[in-house]
């Protein structure tokens, strides 16, 4: 008796520089997503395979049968990496020492970013009501969650800040439109007490375009980075 699989395991291989057949689309992205050490755009996918494939179809596929796995081919920031399924998480954990935790000034000054962004320093400083401390944005830029966007058309031109790939991987967004809102952080208890009138959660720009009111980096703008050193509560 002749297995139904056989016919299959008998093709012969897709041709190189060919159209490939959808099985072998799905196997090319399943191996181009996994021996990535970063996550993949979906344009090298794409050109990867070539454009007679479906690379839609292709990875709605791969999801599918991904599903219920141990690890499963997820899409965030626009790119596709293999991660550990969520509910297998707490079984997985394990307790480290992080060599260095952010601190209270660091994490407002993340959240004004990823909600107020394209924003400068002394509007994040208006903000949270203090004057921040040099180490506050470095120890930021050092985590990769915050990059330069451009300069604020208005006097000084100041610096514009905003949140880079690697927050939202690291915090597993697809956008930072999918950073919760107002009631998702009241659920959650965020948000507690009287909040006062008029209050909402803003709704921050998508994508590295700079907006109209921004004007693009110029040669030495890193070199230029945080001159000025304030106090801020610990």
């Amino acid at each position: 008796m002749i297995d139904a699989d056989d016919d299959d395991d008998d093709r012969p291989p897709a041709e190189a520089g060919g159209p490939f057949r959808d099985r072998d689309a799905a196997r090319l992205v399943e191996a181009a997503i996994f021996a990535a050490a970063e996550p993949v755009d979906e344009a090298a996918l794409a050109e990867l395979v070539g454009a007679d494939v479906d690379l839609d179809a292709v990875l709605a596929d791969l999801v599918a049968d991904y599903r219920g796995r141990g690890v499963e081919p997820v899409r965030l920031a626009g790119k596709w990496l293999f991660r550990t399924a969520a509910d297998l998480a707490p079984r997985l954990s394990r307790r480290v020492e992080e060599p260095r935790r952010l601190g209270r000034a660091a994490l407002e000054t993340l959240a004004i970013i990823a909600y107020h962004q394209p924003v400068t320093r002394a509007e994040i400083e208006q903000i949270r009501g203090v004057t921040m401390s040099k180490g506050t944005l470095d120890m930021l830029l050092e985590a990769g969650w915050i990059r330069m966007r451009g300069r604020r058309r208005t006097p000084g031109r100041p610096v514009t800040w905003g949140t880079t790939e690697a927050f939202l991987v690291h915090f597993g967004l697809e956008t930072v439109r999918d950073l919760p809102g107002l009631e998702e952080l009241k659920a959650a208890g965020l948000l507690e007490g009287q909040i006062p009138a008029g209050f909402h959660v803003p709704l921050p720009v998508e994508g590295e375009a700079l907006t109209a009111e921004e004007d693009p980096l110029e040669p030495g703008d890193l070199l230029d980075l945080l001159t000025d050193s304030g106090s801020e509560e610990g």
